[in-house]
């Protein structure tokens, strides 16, 4: 039997259908939401000692709270990921509230746990330009590795996700001067193509042995189906323990290279925010905190009185 009753259950998805169609997330963010809460919700049940109805989460108190985030730290969840699970829990309640008309207090005063923000793990730039070369020799095909080139340097030439390259279609090519790209919450953006980016691409299309239509994936497997984000982060893999590079040096890491180095050549914010599709400025200023970091690691490496 189910922990959760078919009330919260109904109330979970109509709360994710708005964010699907309102908001725009993702699938794997609703998805992950959804785990979150539904993880909750049944702590709820086992807590109490029976199923929960609406009426009941609107009495949730903030030691059920505490109870419920104990309990996700006895399960080894740390911080960051206990911060991610209690905001998908509080958007979850503030939807509640307002529609069912409670009042939430007791679960949005709740205080996530204070955790250090990671920072983005760029590659130096020359690191970034041999994992483009390495890459290369990967694959016995011709056609498997000019794609993986092509690919890897759409993320570190235009700062792309690998979703967003992987979703370009027949009816991009030959890339233009400018692409226009759809990333995280359907927000659109224009992305300048880089002449070694187009020239990548170029060199794929004539190798590759699938035809292209408007409609069909541009980057393909060896099947001629739609290129699986995994075999570029196993290339990559193989190409990072060849050239010594540490387990942080993945697709997305090509997109944080772009921008920091970018910065670093004296790219202002603004200019990089909407380059990479950021909604908030914020997002983008903790690359001021790499480079920041960086110059400092220079400074004490160098400085005679360092």
């Amino acid at each position: 039997m189910s922990l959760i009753s078919p009330a919260c259950r109904d109330a979970l998805q109509h709360w994710l259908d708005g964010l699907g169609a309102l908001a725009g997330r993702s699938e794997n963010t609703l998805a992950a939401y959804r785990g979150d809460v539904t993880e909750f919700l049944s702590f709820v049940t086992l807590h109490h000692s029976e199923r929960q109805g609406l009426s009941a989460l609107e009495r949730v108190t903030l030691s059920d709270m505490r109870a419920w985030m104990a309990e996700q730290r006895s399960a080894g969840v740390g911080s960051r990921s206990l911060a991610r699970k209690l905001s998908a829990v509080k958007s979850f309640y503030r939807w509640l509230a307002e529609r069912e008309g409670f009042e939430p207090t007791a679960v949005l005063s709740t205080r996530a746990p204070k955790f250090t923000k990671k920072l983005p793990r760029p590659l130096a730039e020359d690191a970034a330009r041999a994992m483009i070369e390495t890459v290369e020799i990967q694959s016995t095909s011709d056609w498997v590795a000019a794609r993986d080139v092509a690919v890897v340097t759409l993320l570190y030439g235009c700062g792309l996700r690998i979703s967003e390259a992987l979703s370009l279609t027949g009816a991009d090519a030959p890339l233009p001067d400018t692409i226009r790209i759809l990333g995280k919450g359907d927000k659109e953006r224009i992305v300048p193509v880089l002449p070694a980016a187009r020239a990548a691409v170029d060199r794929y299309l004539r190798l590759c042995p699938h035809p292209q239509s408007p409609d069909a994936p541009l980057f393909r497997g060896v099947r001629g189906g739609a290129l699986n984000p995994r075999a570029i982060q196993g290339v990559m893999a193989k190409a990072r323990m060849q050239l010594g590079l540490p387990a942080t040096a993945t697709p997305h890491a090509m997109r944080h290279s772009f921008a920091t180095h970018l910065l670093s050549a004296g790219g202002d914010l603004r200019s990089i925010q909407e380059l990479l599709g950021h909604a908030s400025l914020s997002t983008t200023q903790t690359y001021t905190a790499v480079d920041t970091a960086r110059l400092m690691e220079v400074y004490n490496r160098a400085h005679p009185k360092a």
